[in-house]
């Protein structure tokens, strides 16, 4: 039988994994809300449908693993909104099925290491709809469910060298703020290495080896473009949007053990000196 991934929310992350599936012969079938999106769909390879909208009964049964991207809200997880009960009945069917969730359900640790055991004590809205999406697709029996803790994610067209170039980037100081981040190749290497040796109930982190300061990855972008240092500024006075003041309610550093250890991965850019190189050098920045 034909391995068939069924992505719902077929996003950045799920792109990168694309190629690598295909490649051993696998049927891709990814969702998007975005009819015109449908056409770069089917050019990757990929099997579009539409959703919400679309009747979804026949790729569910055709899945024999599952990727779940798509955010929560408020109401919750919108996938187990609309089809939970169908995934539901073919639990013990399913070969892997993946949960993308983020980091942000550690809450902030003050620079601290957190790992897959740390407790979940989210400091913003959306890392507790994460916490209470994990627990939702945990609670369905016999689901070899797999969660994934995205640290912040960049990669071709991801970067923040277009910001840079334009005079925008800015370096937000605040004292003691550390992220760690990771590069979409390394999310997609490492997804591919769990659907290889699928160990239900699993937890990774997924990140790179150097969690930093966030106005030293700008800084360093300025430098490999032979630019000006951007302008710092002070958290506490800096015009900020909402949503990226939130980012900075949390500081922590990721631990990324388990990756190595379960599954083998050797990360092909462990820290962000490697991985913005690389963006830089393919021009996709």
């Amino acid at each position: 039988m034909t391995q068939t991934l069924l992505s719902f929310g077929h996003g950045f992350s799920a792109r990168a994994l694309t190629p690598l599936l295909l490649a051993q012969g696998w049927q891709v079938i990814g969702t998007t809300r975005s009819p015109e999106k449908t056409i770069a769909l089917e050019q990757s390879g990929v099997t579009p449908l539409i959703f919400p909208g679309s009747d979804l009964a026949q790729a569910i049964d055709q899945a024999t693993h599952l990727l779940i991207s798509a955010g929560p809200d408020a109401d919750g997880d919108p996938v187990l909104r609309a089809v939970g009960d169908l995934i539901a009945a073919r639990a013990g069917e399913f070969e892997w099925v993946g949960y993308l969730s983020t980091t942000g359900v550690y809450g902030d640790h003050k620079g601290g290491w957190v790992d897959e055991s740390s407790a979940l004590t989210p400091a913003t809205r959306r890392g507790q709809w994460r916490v209470a999406a994990e627990t939702a697709w945990a609670g369905i029996p016999n689901l070899p469910l797999h969660i994934f803790r995205l640290a912040g994610i960049y990669g071709p067209g991801r970067g923040p060298f277009a910001k840079v170039r334009a005079g925008t980037a800015r370096r937000i100081i605040k004292d003691g703020q550390v992220f760690s981040r990771t590069h979409v190749d390394d999310i997609a290497q490492i997804i591919a290495a769990s659907i290889a040796r699928p160990n239900p109930g699993a937890i990774y982190n997924v990140c790179d080896d150097d969690p930093a300061p966030p106005q030293d990855v700008i800084g360093h972008a300025a430098a490999l473009l032979g630019l000006p240092l951007p302008e710092a500024l002070d958290f506490e006075t800096a015009e900020m949007t909402p949503m990226a003041r939130s980012f900075y309610a949390e500081s922590k550093r990721v631990k990324n053990d388990r990756i190595k250890d379960e599954l083998g991965v050797k990360l092909l850019y462990p820290t962000y000196r490697e991985g913005l190189a690389a963006l830089l050098a393919d021009d996709d920045a």
